[in-house]
């Protein structure tokens, strides 16, 4: 189920997916997930909404990436794999799921999962 999420203080949603999609993954806030990119990024010469440097930021925040075996949006992922957190990459967007429930600033449960990065809650 989608639910209409918006961590920037700012109410902007355009260009910061990869900020949202951290700040709702790792239960912070927008900015101190804008922070945990920039400075990944930084650090790896790369822009912060770049996979490898949202990759990184999730790998210290013990998540793992998985490839998805099958075709299927975002709404059929977390239908089949309704446990953890996710963080699904689609081609342009990132968007964050908990359990069943994605948490988007737009409803992008349709757009097709390229890869995850999931954390089993403990």
């Amino acid at each position: 189920m989608w639910i209409k999420t918006n961590p920037n203080p700012c109410g902007r949603y355009v260009g910061d997916c990869a900020v949202r999609a951290v700040a709702v993954a790792l239960d912070i806030s927008w900015e101190g997930a804008f922070d945990l990119l920039a400075d990944a990024a930084r650090n790896m010469c790369d822009m912060p909404s770049s996979n490898s440097v949202i990759g990184a930021v999730l790998r210290m925040h013990g998540f793992r990436m998985s490839a998805v075996p099958e075709v299927c949006t975002i709404s059929e992922f977390v239908s089949e794999h309704p446990y953890g957190t996710k963080v699904m990459f689609t081609t342009g967007h990132v968007a964050t799921a908990i359990g069943e429930n994605v948490y988007d600033v737009w409803d992008s449960t349709n757009e097709y999962v390229q890869f995850i990065w999931y954390r089993k809650e403990r």
